[in-house]
């Protein structure tokens, strides 16, 4: 899930500012629009000049979302002497191969990463101060970068280790024809809303939910929506930044499991959800299979051609009426090996992406969300009446709710893999308990750490 939704990290002492807010406060320095990927700038430990001598840049990347392979393809046609050589695994893997690919002698270049903190306790990634400052990095929105930061074993202060490609946002998106079908006037207002949604499909013949849970655990995004409701989402980040004495063990991740598990004795899932792996349930969705599908925004352009005018999106909403949404939103990830052959090149491509003005436009038109970087810099419009113009509007929207919350995933380097996924595919087969669950992930969580 680009990235396999993967990663990001945000929030501060509250929630950090959305990282997709395009008029967030920071200085600019140099006009709207100006490319600034090539700009001289000078630093005694990096350069950046990308020269014309013949460059490969070795990347490592997550299947299944086009955005990474066409920002190369691109920048390859504006800097003829670089190419690409793209290696694409499942986000699972990544997260099992990460350390051992990282750590050979032919480490990537640039590759997708799934958590932050061991790769650089096991000085596996390269510190990306130096480019901060010969880059001028310090333009971009502090809160956008702050989920890249990674500090003494904790995450969202001290170094830059990553930048993203395209900084997504996720919530619902549904099919305008079942919604009318059901009675879906608007976008449910709360929670209860929702679930009321939920019953009228379900009593109308129609699958409420098409979510994958096959491989990676795709109903952990409704699991970390409604976690985020019940109760107070620093919490949330405080977790999964390692902060010291956070715990999983709390009432509202034993709320949102209890909700997990009744949607799914009520058939809200598919009843075969653990069989259907991400490439499926999208096809499903587009079929016409399913009223909500919990996603990111990065699924947007596809939507779009695969069902125009016929798919909507809306922020998962809050449980008191009027409250401040909350919701999952992070950047693809990607981070530069410590090993890595071309760093100055690889530091070149990811400054490119931020501020090129082409690269900028394929963050949307193929990402289907924020390019992020200097925030003077316009974000290229969608075309109207498509659901990619509705979840940049959501963006902003999650952006001036200062709502933005990383992944549950992406906590610790195994946590999704080893506890997550089999967990709640569990959870979801009647085979695991909603306490049994909660105290599963805490405790592979603490395992972890205490390596």
């Amino acid at each position: 899930m680009a990235e396999l939704l993967t990663n990001l990290a945000r929030r501060r002492t509250v929630l950090l500012a959305s990282l997709l807010s395009v008029g967030m406060a920071a200085t600019a320095c140099s006009a709207p629009g100006e490319d600034r990927s090539s700009a001289p700038k000078s630093d005694a430990a990096v350069k950046t000049d990308l020269g014309t001598a013949p460059i490969t840049l070795e990347m490592y990347a997550e299947t299944g979302f086009p955005l990474a392979k066409a920002l190369a393809d691109e920048f390859s046609k504006q800097h003829s002497n670089v190419t690409f050589n793209i290696r694409e695994d499942q986000f699972t893997v990544i997260v099992e191969n990460a350390p051992r690919v990282m750590a050979s002698d032919n480490s990537p270049d640039i590759i997708r990463l799934p958590t932050m903190v061991d790769l650089v306790k096991d000085d596996l990634l390269k510190n990306l101060d130096p480019y901060f400052t010969a880059y001028g990095w310090d333009k971009f929105p502090a809160s956008q970068l702050m989920q890249l930061r990674v500090g003494e074993n904790t995450r969202g202060t001290g170094s830059l280790y990553g930048m993203g490609l395209g900084y997504s946002v996720t919530g619902v998106f549904y099919n305008k024809k079942l919604a009318a079908q059901v009675g879906m006037t608007q976008p449910p207002a709360t929670v209860a809303d929702f679930e009321q949604l939920l019953a009228k499909a379900k009593t109308a013949g129609v699958q409420p939910i098409m979510q994958f849970n096959k491989n990676t655990a795709g109903i952990n995004f409704p699991h970390q929506a409604l976690q985020n409701q019940f109760g107070d989402p620093t919490q949330v980040a405080d977790w999964i930044f390692q902060k010291p004495g956070a715990t999983f063990d709390t009432p509202a991740a034993l709320k949102a499991t209890q909700t997990i598990q009744k949607w799914a004795q009520a058939g809200y899932f598919p009843k075969d959800a653990n069989a259907i792996d991400y490439a499926g349930m999208v096809g499903e969705f587009q079929k016409g299979n399913g009223l909500f599908m919990f996603n990111g925004d990065w699924e947007s352009a596809n939507l779009d051609k695969g069902m125009p005018g016929n798919v909507g999106f809306f922020l998962f909403p809050t449980e008191a009426p009027g409250g401040k949404h909350v919701a999952m939103s992070a950047p693809n990830t990607f981070g530069v090996s410590a090993k890595a052959k071309n760093p100055d090149a690889a530091a070149f491509f990811l400054n490119w992406v931020h501020t090129n003005d082409k690269a900028r436009e394929i963050a949307v038109t193929v990402g289907g969300s924020s390019p992020g970087g200097p925030s003077d810099l316009p974000v290229p419009a969608a075309a109207p009446n498509t659901v990619l113009a509705e979840t940049l509007k959501a963006s902003q929207q999650l952006g001036a709710e200062n709502g933005a919350v990383d992944f549950t995933a992406n906590a610790t380097g195994g946590i999704f893999a080893a506890a997550i996924t089999p967990e709640m595919q569990k959870l979801v087969a009647g085979q695991q308990t909603p306490e049994g669950y909660v105290k599963a992930v805490q405790a592979e969580y603490a395992k972890e750490l205490s390596r």
